[in-house]
């Protein structure tokens, strides 16, 4: 095998395929890159048995030549140090040469490395999918949508479906929802074309993490198919796939509550700047709780009390307040996070006492909905 290519094109492929080489992995041909080289151009595949990334380079690219192919091939390169040598190579033009015995030379202007390489036949096949149940999905929705749930899952492997996020199609709408079981976010979305049976997988949040660093912010379609083991989505020349979590999600309509006792309309900027400045104070083995109480004329007050350090208060102005009056406690980052997801603006607030959950929701956008379940401090 032997090709010339241009090295900003292969770092920023370099770049996206890392993100699935893992160095805790227990193959150990997992912490090599496999580089396949057809006359199409070249291919990379990187992968730490949950997610699998593959980026193709092709030989020219808007007119211009990226990759000039002398002879086709492949070849197993350990990934953290084919990508360092490539990120400090000296000049733009990269020559990547095998010779026998899996010998790879890799030459950029007076500079020469040898790389002890390894047999590419013993890289793992990737996942078989078939395409049938296929949708799409611009990008920037999809980075919206990993942003608003993924922040809710588990970390603690105690229950591992619940460090997933819960995709559902059903009725020509895809509901995502994450839930640690002391919070929960979920968002819905309308899409064309999508599949006419309902079906139900659970991501694992990790993979949409890094699914979220690779797609762009822009309006270009992500094609996205599910299997019962794998998702595969597919953007520009990547493909990622992640496998998904096994085990029944719990069903988690019937958490939301059907009916609300206090009502309350506010800015959501504002409300989470106070709730920020509140659990400055707020004793952190305590999972910094802050307090929220109406106190008439429209106001709510945000405080919390930490009893060795002091404690602060702060009245915010609601633009309505309706229902009973009501005092509650509440993880602050819990509902920092929340709030995040809604994104500044205007958030409507719904209780239903002060042991019970309660709801966020956007006044603007009916898609978005957030629920925390309060703290008993006594």
């Amino acid at each position: 095998m032997k090709f010339q290519i241009m090295r900003d094109s292969l770092l920023d492929g370099l770049n996206d395929v890392m993100k699935a080489v893992s160095s805790k992995t227990t193959i150990p041909i997992l912490t090599g890159l496999k580089l396949e080289v057809t006359n199409k151009g070249l291919y990379i595949t990187g992968s730490d048995s949950d997610i699998t990334i593959q980026i193709f380079i092709p030989v020219e690219k808007n007119g211009e030549q990226i990759i000039n192919i002398s002879e086709t091939g492949s070849i197993i390169l350990q990934a953290k140090f084919f990508n360092e040598i490539v990120r400090k190579l000296p000049t733009n033009e990269v020559e990547i040469e095998v010779t026998n015995q899996f010998q790879t030379h890799i030459r950029s202007g007076k500079s020469e490395f040898n790389l002890i390489g390894l047999d590419a036949s013993e890289y793992p096949l990737l996942p078989q999918v078939e395409e049938e149940r296929q949708f799409f999905i611009p990008s920037d929705l999809l980075k919206a949508i990993i942003k608003e749930t993924v922040f809710a899952v588990s970390t603690s492997e105690s229950r591992p479906v619940l460090t997933g996020v819960n995709w559902q199609v059903k009725d020509g709408e895809l509901h995502c929802v994450a839930t640690d079981s002391h919070r929960l976010a979920k968002r819905k979305t309308a899409l064309k074309d999508l599949p006419e049976e309902e079906y139900s997988v659970v991501i694992p949040g990790k993979s949409l993490n890094e699914l979220n660093k690779i797609l762009e912010e822009t309006t270009s379609e992500v094609a996205i198919v599910m299997t019962q083991q794998q998702i595969l989505f597919k953007t520009g020349d990547v493909l990622f796939y992640s496998r998904l979590l096994e085990g029944n999600y719990p069903d988690t309509s019937r958490l939301i509550p059907n009916e609300y006792k206090t009502t309350i309309l506010v800015n959501g900027k504002s409300l989470l700047q106070a709730i920020d400045r509140a659990s400055l104070l707020a004793r952190e083995e305590r999972n910094n709780v802050v307090r929220f109480t109406t106190i008439g004329d429209g106001f709510v007050e945000v405080s919390s009390n930490s009893p060795e350090i002091g404690n602060v208060e702060e009245q915010i102005q609601a633009e309505t307040i309706e229902g009973e009056e009501l005092k509650i406690s509440f993880s602050a980052k819990y509902m920092m996070d929340a709030l995040k997801a809604i994104d500044g603006q205007d958030v409507k607030i719904l209780f239903s006492g002060a042991m019970r959950p309660f709801v966020l929701k956007s006044v603007h956008d009916d898609s978005i909905l957030q629920l925390i379940l309060p703290v008993r401090t006594y």
